[in-house]
């Protein structure tokens, strides 16, 4: 397959009256490289729920333009009605996948800005607009929070030497695909890239929707980056033969206290990578932490249809493997205690130990950043 151009996950294209909204539509690859076009907010959350769109980051810029959509074309007598259109769509969007926090943070964000509008007097297209403005900002604002969070994460990550690469393992997909552009985890390893470091990257295939051998060994792949693709069960023994320097993931919701909800696979992969004393750093942005929850006890787990697990490909007609009619537990996520992560790597700062004092300081500082932006924007 020939390099594909890289567009942005969640984009949309033209003005806000005569634009549309574009995802990469990701089952299909790494087969080929494909768009879809979405124009109201349930096709959004479909595209949520499929996992043509996916990644906390993605779906939060996907849902803040399904906030949009949902009243682009209605037409509204008064501000409160916009308001009440726009709280109908966020619970509808929210539902469509209820771990990854990015989704209900962006949703809530832009109904508690149209609020406050509304409340000072815009009128209803006015208000249309700032929807629109709003979810532009928060895909732009993502992009800038990938680079300064692979900067504050390739700080900590030495390159290998001349003969000997450092090997990073990297669990599921963080990369372009997962975000709007650039990553979390995988924005880290494109940093150490960027800075010239002698880096090598085993990349588990990631059951069972395989997002590590469909997406993430295809971004590298266009990225010119050294890999090698594992079984998810070798980690551990890779590990244990000394082959593996540093673990790096995402995540899809950060508790309070630094317990991490991440892809199925996260919880052992720490514990083996505790017991081999390797490194491990969650790479995330604030919008993904969560302090209204005290632990990863407290995070609604989504479970998933059994075709997942059953056949080899996403579609489990194709490559079945178990029995017809085997019954299936499928956890789409675990949650990964605190005390087996080295560090939360942010856009603002690397936290450490006690999470609950250092995430609740790059939360305010992310909070600080924004304010002094609209306070900007305000002015100009």
């Amino acid at each position: 397959m020939e390099k594909a151009k890289f567009y942005r996950s969640v984009y949309w294209t033209g003005d806000y009256k005569t634009g549309q909204l574009f995802m990469v539509d990701q089952p299909k690859l790494p087969a080929s490289f494909e768009t879809i076009t979405c124009t109201d907010a349930e096709a959004v959350a479909k595209c949520i729920k499929t996992m043509v769109v996916r990644g906390a980051p993605a779906i939060g810029a996907a849902g803040s333009y399904g906030m949009y959509l949902a009243v682009k074309e209605g037409s509204y007598a008064e501000a409160k009605d916009v308001v009440e259109a726009l709280k109908k769509a966020k619970t509808m969007l929210d539902a469509s996948r209820p771990t990854a926090v990015n989704l209900s943070w962006a949703t809530k964000r832009i109904l508690e800005l149209i609020e406050a509008k509304a409340k000072g007097g815009a009128k209803p297209d006015q208000l249309k607009k700032l929807v629109w403005e709003e979810a532009t900002q928060i895909c732009d604002e993502d992009v800038a929070i990938n680079k300064r969070l692979g900067k504050f994460g390739a700080d900590l990550i030495p390159g290998g030497t001349p003969d000997k690469p450092t090997n990073l393992l990297h669990h599921c997909n963080t990369g372009r695909l997962a975000t709007v552009d650039y990553g979390t985890a995988l924005g880290i390893i494109y940093t150490l890239q960027e800075q010239k470091k002698n880096i090598h990257v085993y990349v588990d295939e990631t059951r069972p929707r395989l997002q590590g051998a469909r997406l993430t060994a295809w971004e590298l792949q266009q990225a010119g980056i050294p890999q090698h693709l594992i079984c998810d069960s070798s980690s551990g023994f890779l590990m244990r033969k000394g082959m593996i320097d540093v673990c790096v993931f995402g995540a899809d919701r950060v508790t309070a206290n630094g317990d991490v909800a991440n892809k199925i696979g996260t919880y052992m992969l720490s514990i083996a990578a505790k017991e081999n004393d390797v490194k491990v750093y969650c790479a995330c942005p604030t919008s993904t932490i969560d302090l209204s929850l005290k632990s990863g006890d407290d995070i609604e787990i989504e479970q998933r249809g059994q075709d997942e697990v059953t056949g080899l490909t996403i579609d489990a007609t194709k490559g079945q493997i178990a029995p017809t009619g085997v019954p299936v537990t499928n956890y789409a996520f675990d949650v990964t205690p605190a005390k087996y992560l080295t560090a939360i790597v942010t856009e603002e700062m690397v936290c450490y130990p006690p999470f609950e004092k250092s995430l609740a300081e790059a939360v305010a500082k992310a909070k600080a950043r924004l304010a002094t932006s609209r306070a900007e924007q305000k002015s100009a």
